[in-house]
């Protein structure tokens, strides 16, 4: 008889990948952007990397807090839902029943086995099986508001670094063409990985977030541009 064998799936990666994959991205682009953004306007060398610092120390935190906001609000209906579930099992158990085998129904089970399937799920957990069928929670997707938001502050901090790595390291003279090309390569890379990671095609990561980067580095240093002449 062959051993019972536990799968893998991608979605177990999903919650801390969404936050990994949205910190890191904008951490490159808006401190790319904003770094080209602020040399487009003929700012001192000096200028441009107290601009870059000051824009990942509040680019993290504002991901942190967006973040832990969010996802406690989520984190709170979940809690509301389930409070809700527990109160209605307590109140009706055999409405319970007929309401988790109607969904099984409606999933393609014939109705005397969903009832049955009904009767042994509630049986060893009732409000985990209502969690699950009725309201769609699992202990799998379940939001973690504090781990969402490090993971965004920190992944934030480490992709903004990079350009920042950049500004330190290039000539004046070059240094928006060099700051825009090495953060479409971050980019690139990075829309690669969380594809890779994810199990979706790496082509239209890598060119879904490189091309929403270049477009932001451009505006951004048109409008420094602009603003530079004007000044």
């Amino acid at each position: 008889m062959p051993l019972f064998h536990r799968e893998r799936h991608r979605t177990q990666h999903i919650g801390w990948l969404r936050a990994a994959v949205l910190g890191a991205n904008d951490g490159i682009v808006s401190t790319a952007s904003l770094v080209v953004g602020v040399a487009a306007a003929d700012a001192t060398h000096g200028a441009v990397l107290v601009a870059g610092v000051a824009g990942l120390v509040a680019g993290a935190m504002s991901m942190a807090a967006g973040e832990y906001v969010s996802v406690s609000s989520q984190s709170d209906t979940e809690k509301a839902d389930l409070d809700r579930e527990r109160g209605e099992l307590a109140a009706d158990n055999d409405h319970e029943h007929e309401e988790l085998a109607a969904i099984y129904v409606d999933r393609g089970l014939d109705p005397e086995l969903a009832k049955q399937v009904a009767v042994q799920m509630m049986a060893k957990d009732p409000l985990a099986a209502h969690a699950r069928d009725e309201l769609g929670i699992s202990e799998m997707i379940t939001v973690r508001p504090i781990q969402a938001a490090l993971t965004s502050a920190v992944t934030f901090a480490v992709g903004a670094a990079l350009p920042l790595l950049t500004v330190v390291i290039s000539p004046v003279t070059y240094l928006i063409p060099v700051v825009a090309g090495t953060s479409l390569v971050f980019l690139a890379l990075l829309g690669t990985l969380a594809a890779y990671t994810g199990g979706a095609p790496v082509v239209t990561g890598a060119v879904r977030v490189t091309f929403w980067g270049a477009i932001a580095m451009a505006l951004t240093a048109g409008v420094g541009h602009l603003f530079g002449a004007v000044v």
